[in-house]
C-alpha cells in the first residue's frame, strides 16, 4: 500500500493530476439533488460501456462485405466471452438511449434549461441525436438481411427530401447501391466520427455542469430572472451548497453500478441480438426492422397516409429537432417547478403515451408481411386435392398468405380473406387479383390462367357459415 501511495505522488508531482481532479470532485452543489439527478452521469456509464466493448469488437470485426458477416459469427459463437461482450453493447446501447432520454424528460420538467443553462440543454439535443445516429449506424455493422434492407429503406427514405435528398441518399449508400463501401462508411462513421463527436460534445456539456452549476430543485412561486440569477445561485451554493464528492456523487455511483448489473445481466441471459441469413440483395422477400428505439417511428410511418409520407418523413425530425432546440432560447426564465408549468407536463405525458402506444404497434408490425406463414392446413382448405386444394397451394407459393389472414393463419398487411366469399363475388375477385389494388401488386401477368382459376375456386369456399 505504501508503495502504492509512493507512485501516486510521484505521478502527481509530475502531472499534476490533483490539482484538477480535487476541484471537479469538491465543487458545490445544492442541497436537495435526490435520485432523480442520477441519470446524467448513469448515460456517462453506459457510453463508457459502449466505448470499451466496442473496442473489444473492433479488435476482431471485419469491415469487409466478403467476411463481415463471418467475423461477426465468429465473434458470437466461437471467440472467447464474444457473445456476451456483444450483448453488452447492444444493452449498453440500448441503456445509453433510455437515459439519455429520461435525464432529458428530468431536465425539461423541472425546466433546468433555463437561464444560465441554455448550452446545457442544446448540447444535450446534440448528444441525443449523435447517440440515435450510433445506434443507426452500428445496425448496418451485423451484416444481415435484416440489417442490409434497413439501411435500404433508410436510404430510400433519405432520398425524399427536396433538394437534397439524392445527395444524402448517395451519401447513405456510398454511391447508388449498397455494397462494400457502404459498409466501410458505416463503419468508419460508427467506430471513429461520431464517437470522436460525442467525446467533444461531452466535454463541453460536462464542462458547462461545472461553469454553470447544477440546478437547485425547482421551487414555488421561485421565478428565474437572468439579471439576479447569478448572484443568487452563488449566494445559494456558498450558503447551503455541499461537496459533490462524496455527499452527492455517492447515489451517481450506487445508480452506476446497477446500470453496469443488469446490463450484465440481460447480455448473460437474453444476450445479444440473433444474427440474420446471409445480406442478399437480390432477395426481396425481407421485412426490415429497425431496433426498439426506433421502432414507434417504423410504426408512425407505416400508418400515415401514403401521400403524407414525404412531408412525414421531412418535416418531422426537422420539427421536432427545432423545437428542442429553440425550448431554452425562447423559455428562459420564469417559473420553473412541474406545477407552476403544467403544459410541461401535459406535454410529456402526451407524448411518453403516443410513443408507447407507436412502440407497441411497431412490435406487432401488423402492416409487414409475414414471410415466415406456413401453408395452410388441410382442415382449413377444406379439401385434400382438386381445384380448391390447389387453389391454397397457389395462395401460398405466390406469397398471398404472407398479407392475408386465413382462419388465423397468415399475415396482416392485407384485409382478412377468412370470409371473403361474402362480401366479393366472383368477378369482383377476378378483377381485383388481376389489377391489385392499393398496396397489393397485380397478379395479371404472374398467374396463368389455371392458376386463376383455382385460387378463385379456393377464395370462394371462404364463407362464414
Amino acid at each position: 500500500m505504501k508503495s502504492l501511495i509512493k507512485i501516486w505522488h510521484w505521478f502527481d508531482d509530475r502531472t499534476g493530476l490533483s490539482e484538477i481532479i480535487k476541484p471537479l470532485a469538491g465543487h458545490l452543489v445544492p442541497r436537495g439533488t435526490t435520485w432523480m439527478y442520477v441519470f446524467g452521469s448513469a448515460t456517462l456509464v453506459a457510453f463508457i460501456i459502449q466505448v470499451v466493448t466496442g473496442i473489444a469488437l473492433a479488435t476482431m470485426y471485419i469491415p469487409s462485405t466478403s467476411q463481415a458477416y463471418q467475423s461477426l459469427r465468429f465473434i458470437t459463437y466461437q471467440a472467447w466471452l464474444g457473445n456476451f461482450i456483444r450483448g453488452l453493447h447492444y444493452f449498453g446501447a440500448s441503456a445509453m438511449i433510455l437515459l439519455v432520454g429520461i435525464h432529458m424528460i428530468r431536465v425539461f420538467i423541472t425546466a433546468a434549461y433555463k437561464f444560465p443553462r441554455e448550452m446545457n440543454w442544446i448540447s444535450g439535443v446534440l448528444l441525443l441525436g449523435l447517440t440515435v445516429l450510433m445506434g443507426f449506424t452500428g445496425q448496418l455493422l451485423r451484416w444481415d438481411q435484416n440489417a442490409l434492407w434497413s439501411v435500404v429503406v433508410g436510404a430510400e427514405q433519405a432520398g425524399r427530401i427536396p433538394f437534397i435528398g439524392d445527395w444524402i441518399s448517395r451519401f447513405l449508400l456510398a454511391g447508388k447501391v449498397i455494397g462494400g463501401a457502404t459498409l466501410s462508411r458505416f463503419f468508419a462513421f460508427h467506430v471513429f466520427f461520431i464517437p470522436a463527436l460525442i467525446f467533444s460534445v461531452l466535454g463541453f456539456h460536462l464542462y458547462l455542469v461545472i461553469r454553470n452549476g447544477i440546478s437547485e430543485p425547482p421551487k414555488q412561486g421561485q421565478a428565474v430572472d437572468p439579471k439576479s440569477y447569478r448572484s443568487w445561485y452563488e449566494n445559494l451554493i456558498k450558503t447551503d451548497g455541499h461537496p459533490f464528492w462524496p455527499d452527492a456523487a455517492w447515489r451517481d455511483v450506487v445508480f452506476g453500478v446497477g446500470v453496469i448489473a443488469v446490463i450484465m445481466f440481460l447480455a448473460y441471459v437474453v444476450g445479444p441480438p440473433v444474427i440474420g441469413k446471409p445480406p442478399d440483395p437480390t432477395n426481396i422477400q425481407a421485412s426490415p426492422r429497425p431496433d426498439w428505439y426506433l421502432l414507434w417511428y417504423f410504426a408512425v410511418l407505416a400508418l400515415i397516409p401514403s401521400a403524407m409520407e414525404n412531408y412525414v418523413i421531412v418535416l418531422f425530425p426537422l420539427l421536432a429537432g427545432l423545437v428542442l432546440f429553440f425550448i431554452p432560447l425562447l423559455f428562459n426564465k420564469g417559473e420553473r417547478h412541474p406545477y407552476r408549468r403544467p403544459w410541461s407536463m401535459g406535454a410529456v405525458i402526451i407524448i411518453v403515451l403516443m410513443i408507447g402506444t407507436l412502440w407497441i404497434a411497431g412490435v406487432k408490425a401488423h402492416w409487414s408481411p409475414d414471410f415466415s406463414a406456413k401453408p395452410l392446413s388441410e382442415k382449413v382448405i377444406g379439401a385434400s386435392s382438386g381445384p380448391v386444394y390447389e387453389g391454397a397451394q397457389v395462395f401460398y407459393q405466390r406469397g398471398c398468405i404472407n398479407c392475408h389472414n386465413i382462419s388465423g393463419d397468415g399475415g396482416h398487411r392485407g384485409p382478412d380473406l377468412t370470409t371473403v366469399a361474402d362480401r366479393m363475388t366472383k368477378d369482383e375477385m377476378i378483377i381485383r387479383i388481376l389489377r391489385g389494388a392499393g398496396r397489393m401488386p397485380a397478379f395479371g401477368g404472374i398467374l396463368t390462367p389455371e392458376e386463376l382459376d383455382n385460387v378463385v375456386a379456393f377464395l370462394k369456399t371462404r364463407k362464414s357459415h
